[in-house]
């Protein structure tokens, strides 16, 4: 989507959905200011796929039967990516992959690479998987060296702009701290923690940390900023929970990895229900949903039970309509008041959904 930035506020363009993937589509990196790169669910596995912005084009980058492929990255200099590839053996390397035709080439073969950013063509910052957590790692690919230079870090690597620095999370506790590094000299230095429940940022041109929370753009400052700030907060219901960000190298251009609000598989299947379609109904559902009577009585489990009774409830009420009232949606939970015409009856309802992944794992109903 289309970005500005101008003396510490933001403006941000029209939103368009580049996967409109029902399988994972995540973490975007821009190739260059046009090309978007992101790893896009198909068929059984994860494969790297390109969108052009202007022609508005997806084309697929890999294709490695029996493996899938994770965060990917311009490599400098060349018309490469950079991405995890994870065997189905779990075997976890960093390879690199032509942009367009020719064979991969794995980069760091001793290493169980997570997430990586690369500081110059012979110079890799990278995270490596060791027991259950993650350490920072700079490797040279012109001396097959590497050496460890944090422990326990998070997944998010940058070089930081208009510097020879990169960022990169440090975890302490229950905080996350963004720090800087020079990779030369091994020089660290405390930038700022991130908020609660966040793992994922980026940098803008003018040297601005910005993330997303929930359904907002926050901003940092090094050097000016006390606090995080609140610069954009999203209407757009497909856009509900932030996981991943990037810009390009303009600052003109936003990517994101977001779950839709829980709003829309709960307004997909009120209409589902008017239309009295009961296969597109239960398209929204979890397999194992549960549905209670307020506050915890459990009525029933499972998909399939709850086709068997919506079924039925659709054939003996051929005037079954639900009109939606008012909605308050808090968190994963959407809370409907609503009025049910059944048989010539009309009925006044309040259901709490519960939704996970953008399925509904939880209804409750309150008479």
């Amino acid at each position: 989507m289309p970005l500005g930035v101008n003396k510490g506020t933001l403006s941000v363009g029209e939103a368009v959905n580049i996967s409109n993937n029902p399988g994972y589509d995540n973490q975007p990196s821009f190739y260059n200011d046009n090309v978007v790169v992101f790893a896009s669910t198909r068929s059984t596995q994860t494969d790297i796929a390109g969108y052009a912005i202007n022609s508005k084009e997806k084309s697929w980058i890999s294709d490695t039967p029996g493996a899938s492929e994770y965060s990917p990255l311009k490599v400098p200099g060349k018309k490469q990516i950079s991405a995890i590839r994870l065997e189905k053996d779990g075997l976890q390397r960093l390879y690199s992959y032509p942009f367009e035709k020719g064979k991969p080439k794995e980069l760091l073969p001793d290493l169980k690479v997570g997430y990586h950013v690369w500081y110059s063509k012979d110079m890799i910052i990278c995270t490596v998987l060791v027991e259950d957590r993650m350490d920072l790692v700079v490797a040279n690919l012109k001396t097959n060296n590497h050496y460890t230079v944090y422990k326990n870090v998070g997944r998010s690597l940058h070089k930081i702009p208009n510097s020879q620095l990169v960022s990169f999370i440090s975890r302490e506790g229950d905080s996350y701290t963004v720090k800087s590094l020079n990779p030369v000299s091994g020089a660290s230095q405390k930038i700022t923690e991130l908020p609660d429940g966040v793992q994922d940022y980026c940098w803008l041109l003018n040297g601005t940390l910005l993330l997303g929370k929930s359904n907002q753009l926050l901003g940092f400052l090094p050097g000016e900023s006390t606090e995080w700030e609140v610069l954009h907060s999203f209407k757009n219901p497909d856009i509900g929970k932030i996981s991943r960000i990037a810009v390009n190298s303009l600052s003109t251009q936003l990517a994101l990895g977001a779950e839709a609000s829980p709003a829309v598989p709960v307004q997909m299947q009120h209409e589902a229900y008017n239309a009295g379609d009961i296969e597109a109904f239960l398209e929204h559902y979890d397999d194992n949903v549960k549905v209670y009577d307020y506050p915890d009585k459990f009525l029933y489990e499972g998909k399939e039970t709850m086709k068997k009774r919506y079924s039925l409830t659709f054939r003996i009420n051929p005037d079954l309509q639900c009109e939606l009232k008012k909605r308050i949606v808090l968190g994963n939970k959407v809370i409907d008041e609503e009025t049910v015409t059944a048989n010539g009856m009309l009925f006044h309802t309040v259901t709490i959904y519960e939704v996970i992944n953008g399925k509904i794992t939880r209804v409750t109903f309150m008479q």
